[in-house]
């Protein structure tokens, strides 16, 4: 369905529909005492490449007095190499109005080093796809690793994707892999359940 509606472009009315929901419930989370958390939204590549994207996102952070800082922007390294040198200048535009950039996927596209040094993002993100299979396979071990040490090297934070397992957490956290998410932690909650989960973590 999500690829129709990029093929068809009605994901940038149903994307910003889903921005302005973040923002949202961002604010009564925020209301509740939840301010130190940053909420994490996807962009497809059709939103990514739209006509004045920076300026629909400010105006919807102000529009629910939300700060830039409690939201993430995850956008996969397919989108971003699509026309580089443009998204250079877009995730620069991002970054200095505070939003947080995360390269989701990483490791299934295409990336390129010189570029991805010029990419002021903060954190890779290990598709579950190299996930599933550690430790027991050695190839997906050695990937993990590598983004691991890469991200370390570029000063970034690197997140594994689809952790469901006590040894696939061991074998993360000793890589030294900076946050893991996954159904070993939670399934996925919905708004009412995420904010019992969050305020019961918030009193221990």
């Amino acid at each position: 369905a999500l690829q129709v509606a990029e093929e068809n472009g009605m994901i940038l009315p149903i994307g910003t529909w889903v921005l302005r929901e973040v923002c949202r419930q961002i604010k009564v989370w925020r209301e509740l005492g939840l301010s130190d958390l940053r909420f994490a939204v996807n962009l497809s590549p059709r939103q990514f490449h739209q006509e004045n994207l920076v300026g629909k996102i400010i105006d919807i952070l102000r529009e629910f007095d939300v700060p830039a800082t409690a939201l993430e922007l995850e956008i996969t390294e397919g989108s971003i190499m699509e026309n580089a040198d443009a998204a250079v200048n877009l995730l620069n535009q991002l970054d200095q109005h505070g939003l947080s950039i995360a390269i989701d996927d990483f490791g299934t596209g295409y990336s390129s080093l010189s570029y991805l040094k010029r990419f002021p993002v903060s954190k890779l993100k290990i598709d579950r796809s190299f996930v599933m299979d550690i430790p027991g396979d050695p190839d997906d071990s050695a990937i993990a690793i590598a983004v691991i040490q890469l991200g370390r090297s570029l000063g970034l934070k690197v997140v594994a994707e689809g952790v469901e397992t006590a040894e696939q957490r061991q074998f993360l956290s000793d890589q030294g892999c900076d946050m893991l998410q996954g159904y070993w932690y939670s399934k996925p909650l919905d708004a009412a359940s995420f904010e019992a989960f969050a305020l019961h973590a918030e009193k221990r």
